[in-house]
């Protein structure tokens, strides 16, 4: 039986409309085997999570350069909670302050990737945190 893909959302919250990045991760992952979802710029946090819901997804990666990332994140971890999703790993990428990161790793953010982070290593941590993962539910 083939092992089942990882399947990936990618989205663009808050107002930022610059979506390179995204697309290229967006094309990474999907090159590396994944199974990819990307919704599209100017997402708001209940979007995100209604989407990563109806698409039953392992991983939810956001691309935030707009520096509403202390806003965004937590409103869509809570989101996430709401709907059951707490195995869902959730990254972010962007430009991101080093201060900020401790803070999001504690609302549930699961890795932070700056700018330079190549795509492999953001395939890889992918693969080994979903395997670790306990199956959904």
């Amino acid at each position: 039986m083939p092992e089942k893909k990882i399947r990936v959302l990618i989205a663009k919250p808050g107002l930022d409309g610059h979506d390179r990045g995204a697309k290229v991760i967006a094309r990474a992952l999907r090159d590396a085997g994944m199974e990819v979802i990307y919704t599209g710029l100017r997402q708001t946090p209940e979007m995100i999570a209604s989407a990563a819901a109806q698409e039953d997804v392992d991983v939810v990666g956001l691309s935030i350069l707009s520096g509403a990332h202390n806003t965004l994140c937590p409103r869509l971890m809570e989101l996430l909670r709401e709907k059951g999703m707490s195995h869902v790993t959730v990254l972010i990428g962007g430009i991101i302050p080093a201060a900020d990161i401790p803070g999001l790793k504690q609302t549930g953010i699961a890795e932070v990737f700056l700018p330079g982070t190549t795509t492999q290593a953001i395939v890889d941590f992918i693969r080994q945190s979903v395997a670790r993962e306990p199956q959904k539910k």
